[in-house]
């Protein structure tokens, strides 16, 4: 691979996944360089496409945050054509993606048996809501279900309310990074010993990994409980109330809880028997919230921000909104959101992977795909002449390519 290429390059995934797990996880890998090609239902496509509102021009701006640099193909896998044809991508693919139901794969023709006879080098990742055994392996599961059966939900939320969804689908993409990161090394296997792999993912096992602290209680006898933004084992570690807003305040050690108290002007904290230590703080939460507050109500978050975490260097930071998050200096200057050209709208917005080597480039170059946009281009590489693309097209294995219809 050159310097000044991509880790991924010259590697072909084939993705007939739907929504975010399987999408995110191919997006991931698109971002390093690999040709992603989307398999979609004709004339429908992605069920993402059309999660809205709000649309733009027609178009799903959630679509674009888990298909950027993707290639858009359908294929109606319920005709013998298109899956003969899928088929012949199969024999020049390197990683295989789906996330059908347990049985689904195997009634369509593209389970890991069928692909490996046409290519036994193949990575092949099956994503599924609980994976492909046990006694729940054929119930269908989203990311609110899986929330709530990992225990997310048991420990979000406000102490004696009712327990919180994570606003964010975190199930499905903590699914689509252990996809991607299994998909990585099944692939650095394969170089040591050219053996293909089967992945069976399961998006509730996924999660449980991610729980470590709240594990942790659990395995020390204790009861994980809803706590707000209120830490279980480190205080303060949590969000207060400013005059104009909100502050997180985040202290991890007996250092830098002197040098807050310091800062805000609070010496009789660490002097009160309740504050001394870090477990005292956390048996007496309550009264410390209290005492906090009341100092940090007497100023805006920016004042605070400039004492505490720029001139005081204690962690803490605002409570930004999405387009804060998204727009302020830092991501500015990391040029984490940037535009990309879309095919119909123009420039979109791109948020793009944090992945930054010093000794190859990573980065997204091609805009979400329209439906069907490389029905043609795809099979022209496999060397398909126009006339076989004619006949499919007739036959309904594809639509017509967006840039065809005019």
């Amino acid at each position: 691979m050159p310097r000044d290429g991509k880790i991924l390059d010259g590697l072909t995934v084939l993705d007939l996944s739907t929504f975010v797990t399987g999408g995110f996880c191919s997006a991931m890998l698109a971002n390093q360089g690999a040709d992603v090609i989307k398999i979609e239902q004709p004339a429908y496509g992605d069920a993402i496409r059309h999660s809205g509102p709000p649309f733009v021009d027609g178009e799903s701006p959630y679509y674009w945050t888990v298909n950027y640099g993707k290639r858009s193909l359908e294929l109606d896998l319920k005709n013998p054509r298109a899956t003969a044809a899928l088929y012949d991508l199969v024999e020049d693919a390197d990683v295989f993606v789906q996330n059908f139901r347990p049985g689904t794969a195997e009634r369509l023709g593209v389970d890991y048996e069928s692909i490996a006879d046409r290519n036994e080098d193949i990575i092949y990742l099956a994503v599924s809501a609980f994976g492909q055994t046990g006694p729940w392996r054929e119930r269908s599961g989203y990311d609110l279900l899986i929330q709530g059966l990992s225990g997310i939900m048991s420990v979000t939320g406000e102490e004696g309310g009712q327990p919180v969804k994570v606003g964010l689908p975190v199930t499905d993409l903590v699914t689509a990074m252990w996809g991607a990161f299994g998909v990585a090394t099944a692939l650095y296997r394969r170089e040591l010993t050219g053996d293909g792999e089967y992945i069976d993912l399961g998006m509730l096992e996924s999660v449980l990994p991610w729980l470590t602290k709240q594990a942790g209680q659990v395995f020390a006898g204790n009861e994980p409980k809803r706590m707000g933004t209120k830490d279980p084992v480190l205080a303060p570690y949590q969000t207060f109330e400013t005059a104009d807003g909100y502050l997180n305040v985040c202290i991890l050690n007996e250092k830098l809880w002197w040098e807050l108290c310091e800062v805000i002007d609070r010496p009789d904290l660490p002097a009160d028997d309740r504050f001394e230590t870090n477990a005292d703080r956390v048996d007496h939460i309550a009264e410390l919230e209290t005492e906090l507050e009341n100092t940090l109500r007497t100023k805006t978050t920016d004042e605070w921000i400039e004492i505490i975490a720029e001139d005081g260097g204690v962690p803490a930071g605002p409570v930004f909104d999405i387009e804060e998050a998204l727009h302020n200096p830092q991501t500015d200057a990391r040029g984490a959101v940037t535009e990309i050209e879309h095919p119909e709208l123009g420039d979109v917005p791109v948020i793009e992977h944090p992945l930054k080597f010093d000794r190859a480039r990573s980065g997204f170059e091609r805009a979400p795909p329209l439906l069907g946009e490389h029905n043609r281009e795809v099979f022209r590489e496999l060397g398909y002449p126009e006339a076989k693309l004619d006949e499919m097209e007739a036959a309904g294995v594809f639509e017509s390519a967006p840039d065809e219809d005019d």
